[in-house]
């Protein structure tokens, strides 16, 4: 065999599709995943290569089990220990659909019970004990006149829409148009020209966030800013070029990653790295930074989180400053709302844009788009 001469053998997971074959009667010792919600799909072909790899031990590691839905632990503890959540539909009736729907407690202690001797938690407070202070605040804005007029003309518009779609199809079957609405109140939230092309006015969020970062700078900091929709970003990077701040910029469209990523470090110069979350959100060690600005709310707080980390981890050495901004009498204000609403649950298993969706109930939206 053509391992038998090595005692480890790393691979990626796209690798490991390739190899598939080479790798599914082979008697492993230990299989380790890193980053294990690379298999939180139970239908990918990755989730079903690794299920059928052979060891003796099998572990899996990483800082979010559950990204989109409950399926995803499914899939990752059924790599670990086959059988012991049943078949995939066996758990969806049994668990998913009865927590995401019913909000049963029961049923969701009763999945803690399950899984809790296979899984063991280890927080940084607990891992990193020396770490220095992370201090979280959220900045509302107050929208202009006419960023609110804009606002209210697309939030009405889209209310009248997103009902009638309801009314016609029902709410299961309207969830496309409802993200479709909120995305756009989220976006006109960050700017109204990311909606409107045409608008020659100010937006409140980004007077207030150029304010705040310039100031940042100014006093020798560095700051990681990270923000869901890459055309913020660009207009963000107007705004630092016109004013001849450097900066890095890390989108899923950067090549060569890991030079903007060493610049960021190793430049005393660079001050400001442009993230987009999705992007940016796991991977790297940016220790160098003191600062983080989340420019735009995210459903989920764990992947917020993971973005925070980037440079709250170890090696920091500097306390870190986290900064949320929040547009008042807006989407983005009324979604905090709506989770803490449902923070139990959310605390409890799930945390993501896909789940809270399907807990919406038409009330809800009603509420949303008020």
């Amino acid at each position: 065999m053509i391992f038998n001469d090595f005692d480890v053998v790393l691979t990626s997971y796209g690798v490991l599709l390739r190899d598939a074959d080479l790798l599914k009667d082979i008697q492993f010792h230990y299989i380790i995943l890193d980053e294990s919600q690379k298999i939180k799909n139970p239908v990918s072909k990755t989730g079903r290569v690794v299920r059928k790899l052979k060891a003796d031990h099998r572990l899996c590691l990483t800082g979010t089990p559950i990204e989109n839905n409950l399926t995803e632990l499914w899939s990752q503890m059924t790599f670990l220990n086959p059988g012991l959540l049943g078949s995939f539909k066996q758990f969806n009736d049994s668990f998913v659909k009865v927590i995401s729907k019913e909000n049963d407690t029961d049923t969701v202690q009763l999945l803690k019970r399950t899984i809790y001797p296979f899984i063991l938690r280890r927080t940084k407070d607990k891992v990193a004990k020396d770490l220095p202070e992370k201090t979280e605040a959220i900045h509302f804005c107050e929208m202009d006149k006419n960023q609110e007029k804009v606002y209210n003309f697309w939030k009405n518009s889209i209310r009248v829409e997103i009902l009638k779609e309801i009314k016609r199809k029902g709410i299961k079957k309207s969830g496309f148009k409802v993200l479709e609405g909120l995305l756009r109140l989220r976006q006109i939230c960050n700017h109204p020209v990311l909606v409107q092309s045409d608008y020659k006015k100010k937006s409140s969020k980004f007077e207030e966030f150029k304010m705040m970062l310039s100031k940042v700078v100014v006093e020798g900091h560095k700051v990681l800013v990270f923000s869901q929709f890459v055309q913020m970003l660009e207009i963000m990077r107007g705004f630092l070029d016109e004013n001849k701040i450097n900066y890095e910029l890390l989108t899923g469209n950067t090549r060569k990653r890991e030079e903007h990523v060493k610049n960021f470090k190793n430049n005393d110069n660079v001050k400001v790295f442009l993230i987009s979350l999705k992007a940016g959100g796991f991977g790297l060690n940016l220790t160098e930074a003191d600062y983080v600005f989340h420019y735009d709310p995210w459903w989920n707080p764990a992947v917020e989180m993971q973005a925070t980390d980037r440079t709250h981890r170890i090696g920091q050495d500097k306390s870190v400053f986290v900064y949320k901004f929040i547009t008042k009498n807006s989407i983005e204000e009324k979604i905090l709302s709506l989770q803490e609403k449902k923070r139990n649950l959310v605390r409890e298993i799930i945390s993501t844009e896909s789940s809270l969706l399907k807990n919406l109930t038409k009330k809800d939206i009603e509420i949303l788009f008020e």
